[in-house]
């Protein structure tokens, strides 16, 4: 376990790496180098909307990976989720900008875009069934929650490779160049998770299957069309409590606050540092007392927090920015770390792969794609606080735990010991 575990996170990580890179792109660079004749309003609108055709994609490649997991196993998806985002990832930081190649470069960017997305729709249903289904039942979520340490570390060196650029750069070089090197730097990872991914074996629930699913998709909308739906809607605050810190927060901070970069971006980090950390403590709780209950936390403390955060996040102070980012992630965190494990276990093995990865990426569409667009729309519309960006957040939590409520508890019941007998 330790060591399928450790490859799970590494492919993880990786992948989220080359997603957030984008994200921390759009947010700085992206509007003006290929939207330049639109306002730097509309420029970074425009920008996060070819951020949001990634989470767009993301349910079309949970099918498609899904298909192939479901029918063909789930170390497959594995290796060419990551070669399919690992290589459009690349080509994203070879696009020429808008003054050179015109219209063709947005255009360019979408589409590579859309592949990003649709390799990392197939690839979280992969790494977190793989890692699942061969943990013990009693620790089930201890050992899913490994490939949830990946997006924060994937995060952590997206933003700590642009830091880096920031800091050693001038502004000038990281329009013209600098912004380019995380995405190649994304081809020697993807490398090093290909061989970490090359020596996994299959998972023993797939192997035990002797009835697979011919058309995984249509069963999964025939039989489990309402569980889809209700976690959708259940993880969509996950999603846009994430990208509300980590990406709309960045531009935010920047744009309207004028924060500098780099210490927005060390604020956000510090957050995802402490997220991370905490991912296997929270599982270890679900492991306890319930995957259930921790969402709802998790959902509750989301519907709280999101006024005080955009409050925090005002006031321009690093140290008052990073707690309305922690308490967030904590939030996050509460709920997310438990996923991996909840979600395999509301679908039936024969399904599990297309259904959970779908109903995941939905969320993502409801909560990831639309939260960038939507918060710098309201944000310019108020003053220095952003209440209707808070009030936006709040109500997505309140959804999302509406919808947790209508979810059944599924972790397994303890194994009881026999007492020797006396006498």
């Amino acid at each position: 376990m330790p060591r399928l575990a450790t490859a799970a996170l590494a492919g993880t990580a990786i992948e989220f790496y080359d997603f957030f890179v984008y994200g921390t792109a759009a947010a700085l660079v992206l509007g003006p180098l290929f939207f330049p004749t639109i306002s730097p309003l509309a420029g970074t609108l425009a920008a996060f909307g070819t951020f949001g055709v990634g989470f767009v994609a993301r349910p079309l490649g949970s099918v498609l990976f899904g298909h192939i997991g479901d029918r063909h196993g789930r170390r497959p998806v594995l290796v060419l989720s990551l070669l399919l985002t690992g290589v459009s990832t690349v080509a994203v930081g070879c696009v020429p900008t808008y003054g050179t190649i015109g219209v063709a470069a947005p255009l360019l960017l979408i589409a590579l875009r859309f592949l990003q997305g649709l390799g990392l729709g197939g690839e979280w249903g992969g790494a977190v069934l793989l890692t699942a289904e061969h943990a013990p039942p009693e620790r089930r979520a201890l050992w899913s929650s490994f490939p949830q340490v990946g997006p924060a570390l994937g995060f952590l060196l997206a933003n700590g490779v642009v830091l880096a650029l920031s800091a050693s750069l001038s502004e000038a070089q990281f329009a013209q160049w600098g912004w380019r090197v995380p995405f190649w730097a994304a081809g020697v990872l993807a490398l090093v998770g290909l061989w970490l991914r090359s020596s996994l074996a299959e998972s023993p629930r797939f192997l035990e299957l002797d009835d697979r699913a011919r058309v995984p998709l249509a069963e999964v909308v025939r039989d489990h069309w309402r569980l889809v739906l209700l976690t959708a809607g259940a993880l969509a605050i996950g999603y846009a409590v994430f990208y509300a810190v980590s990406t709309w927060s960045l531009a935010y901070g920047t744009e309207r606050l004028g924060v500098d970069r780099s210490v927005m971006l060390v604020c956000i980090m510090a957050a995802v540092v402490v997220k991370g950390a905490l991912t296997p403590v929270f599982a270890l709780l679900s492991d306890r007392y319930g995957r259930r209950p921790m969402c709802l936390a998790g959902c509750g403390a989301a519907a709280v927090w999101m006024f005080p955060m955009v409050a925090l996040l005002a006031t321009g102070a690093p140290l008052l920015m990073f707690l309305g980012f922690l308490g967030a992630m904590l939030a996050f965190i509460t709920m997310f770390s438990v996923i991996a494990a909840y979600l395999p276990e509301l679908y039936e093995p024969r399904v599990r792969c297309t259904g959970a990865a779908v109903g995941y990426n939905l969320g993502g569409v409801v909560g990831g794609a639309l939260t960038p667009i939507v918060a710098t729309a309201l944000a310019e519309q108020g003053g220095r606080v952003p209440w209707a960006v808070g009030a936006y957040l709040t109500a997505i939590a309140l959804l999302s735990l509406g919808c947790f409520a209508l979810l059944p508890e599924t972790r397994p019941a303890p194994v009881a010991v026999a007492e020797p007998v006396s006498g």
